[in-house]
């Protein structure tokens, strides 16, 4: 039976292979959730940034915001009778750190100022869930995937990326951030693992700023 979550607006962050998208259309299967995803394969440059990322770091990023953009302006301006929370596997700032991570001084400035623009029209999620893993993890876990234009992915860019989120959480004080450490976790395989992340996701005890929690490991009885 579908329950409900006391948020409304939930946004699911976290680094290249953190498992945010399966978390997401897990509990869009499970809650009924109204459900945003990014359509990152849809960028044709990501490719060709991850071979060479000095040379199409602008487009890659340029892409991205605009998609981005046009995804939540479509989504968030809908309100269906029939759901009744919205998750969604990226937050729009993300666009804003990525581009601070990969581009030089002067193309940030420029895309920084493009992005104030685009970033007005957005209501800021009702809670921003981090899943965070140690690079070790979501190494193994681009791995386990197999997706061809991940394979040049380095382990000192997704820790640049960490760094880059952790960064911006330090300077959050107008929402919540729950930041929750799922170190080899499992948690589409152990249903007491994802039990747990659901649990903190629909608590309603976090305040303003960031909050962190680590999930259990214990193997489930065969």
């Amino acid at each position: 039976m579908k329950k409900s979550f006391p948020h409304q607006f939930i946004a699911i962050e976290g680094n290249i292979g953190a498992g945010k998208t399966t978390l997401c259309n897990m509990l869009e299967k499970d809650f009924g959730a109204n459900l945003i995803l990014e359509q990152f394969t849809d960028n044709p440059f990501l490719p060709y940034f991850y071979k060479n990322p000095e040379r199409y770091a602008f487009q890659v990023e340029l892409f991205f915001m605009t998609e981005r953009h046009k995804q939540l302006q479509e989504y968030l301006s809908q309100r269906s009778l029939f759901q009744e929370f919205t998750i969604s596997d990226y937050f729009f700032i993300k666009t804003l750190l990525f581009a601070k991570n990969n581009l030089i001084d002067e193309e940030y400035r420029l895309f920084k100022r493009l992005f104030d623009v685009l970033n007005t029209t957005f209501r800021k999620p009702d809670l921003l869930v981090y899943l965070h893993r140690p690079v070790e993890d979501l190494m193994q876990n681009i791995e386990n995937r197999g997706r061809e234009y991940e394979k040049d992915i380095k382990p000192e860019y997704l820790l640049s990326l960490q760094n880059a989120y952790f960064d911006y959480f330090r300077t959050v004080t107008d929402i919540p951030v729950l930041i929750i450490d799922v170190e080899g976790a499992n948690f589409w395989k152990k249903k007491k693992q994802y039990k747990q992340i659901v649990k903190l996701i629909k608590s309603e005890d976090y305040t303003l700023g960031v909050q962190r929690r680590k999930i259990k490991l214990k193997e489930e009885a065969v």
